[in-house]
């Protein structure tokens, strides 16, 4: 029997002036443990007159892990953070009773040519924390845990799994694996995943029970236990996870709650403009017609 319970093929998305691959939430799969949301960006080539520019826009309930494979993002928020993303660090902004925060690109990029390709992912927050007091992490590249074995290279991005902790301060047992290829290996991760688990094939391929799978398909696990597989040569992809929580999450545009009152209660204050305000932008975003997935 095989243990590829869904196939999840990466679905178009725009975020304002920039399109993505939407990976999750997905009707017939909305979460995958802790995991809410997760959009891959680009690759995208931008030339000199064009930028990305998310303006300030709220958050409650999550925390945002941002990781990019090239480019730079400039993040500012509400708690006053201003803080470059570059390729391999970290961005975790836990949102928790409501923050908001800008991705632009940077002054001294936005007048020449450039490339933004990465990921945006959302982590759902334990219901006892969801009205916690907004907080930010930034990981260095080098402070996150990587190791190699054979012809494959990994990184901890986030959680605790394999013998290895990353830095960056989640809030429910979970993991966020990078694993890349130079020649074709079997993998066979054992018992030591655990809760729901998904494997995202960024580029190459990987062979499960005979069958070959390529870039842009999430695969989502029967059970933890992704059974043997063999990764092709340069291929490079996500194995994320975690204990699911009991209670079902509410998405509404960029709010995620156990409450549908707590939904509408972020929506007035935004539309009332009382939540917290990043220092130097100014640029209002109104809320979106509600959007079915």
């Amino acid at each position: 029997m095989s243990n590829i319970k869904l196939i999840i093929e990466e679905r178009a998305a725009n975020i304002g002036n920039f399109m993505v691959g939407r990976l999750l939430p997905f009707r017939e799969k909305r979460t995958v443990g802790p995991f809410a949301f997760i959009d891959h960006m680009g690759p995208a080539h931008l030339k000199d007159y064009q930028n990305l520019d998310v303006p300030p826009h709220p958050h409650i309930g999550l925390s945002t892990l941002t990781y990019l494979f090239e480019g730079s993002i400039m993040h500012k928020d509400s708690l006053g953070t201003e803080v470059e993303i570059k390729p391999g660090a970290v961005n975790w902004m836990t949102a928790g009773k409501g923050i908001v925060h800008s991705e632009r690109t940077p002054q001294y990029l936005r007048t020449s040519d450039k490339m933004l390709h990465g990921l945006q992912i959302w982590v759902a927050l334990p219901k006892e924390l969801e009205e916690m007091d907004p907080a930010f992490a930034h990981v260095e590249e080098e402070d996150i845990p990587h190791w190699t074995q054979n012809d494959l290279s990994f990184k901890l991005i986030a959680g605790e799994v394999l013998g290895h902790k990353s830095p960056v301060p989640v809030h429910s047992p979970l993991y966020f694996i990078e694993i890349k290829s130079t020649s074709a290996q079997k993998i066979n991760l054992g018992d030591h995943l655990f809760g729901e688990s998904a494997l995202y094939i960024l580029e190459g391929n990987i062979t499960s029970e005979g069958t070959v799978f390529g870039p842009k398909q999430i695969l989502i696990a029967n059970d933890s236990k992704l059974c043997e597989f063999e990764m092709g040569e340069n291929t490079t992809i996500y194995i994320f996870g975690g204990e699911a929580f009991p209670e079902e999450r509410i998405i509404f545009w960029n709010f995620v709650s156990t409450s549908k009152e707590r939904i509408e209660k972020a929506k007035k204050d935004w539309e009332n403009q009382t939540f917290p305000k990043v220092p130097g932008e100014t640029e209002f975003v109104p809320l979106p017609p509600p959007v079915k997935f």
